[in-house]
């Protein structure tokens, strides 16, 4: 028994590193994309707000991928309570990618927690930029 609980806080700590990076990755998302558009200024060129598209579809990218790992190692947890004891080989093994429990990486691309950070941020960006171009 105390192999398997050894196993599973193992495990834990891989699924908090990815919740950790995915919350770091969400930051440096912010601070990139707001420097950017303060950079970008009136008497810059406007198409210079562009740029920061590319923060943000990188960066959800990376974090989809994050997410998508955390997944995989919940469901290896899962997996993992229902070993017998005599079973438990101190292996952490990325689960292939399935539709079921959703570590797929579309799944994790366009889960709510993803949609709902960097869509409105794309969307405020795209906004500014016409914005920009009227003004």
């Amino acid at each position: 028994m105390d192999n398997k609980i050894k196993l599973l806080e193992m495990i834990q700590n891989v699924v908090a590193r990815m919740t950790s990076n995915s919350f770091v990755l969400k930051g440096w998302a912010v601070t990139l994309v707001a420097g950017i558009f303060a950079l970008s200024t009136k008497e810059a060129d406007k198409m210079f707000i562009l740029i920061a598209y590319v923060p943000i579809i990188l960066f959800w990218f990376l974090d989809s991928y994050y997410l998508q790992l955390e997944r995989k190692y919940r469901k290896l947890y899962d997996d993992t309570i229902k070993k017998p004891d005599n079973e438990i080989d101190f292996k952490l093994p990325v689960l292939p990618s399935n539709s079921e429990n959703k570590t797929c990486f579309y799944q994790s691309l366009f889960s709510c927690t993803e949609v709902g950070f960097y869509l409105p941020a794309a969307l405020l960006f795209s906004i500014l930029i016409i914005v920009s171009l009227i003004i």
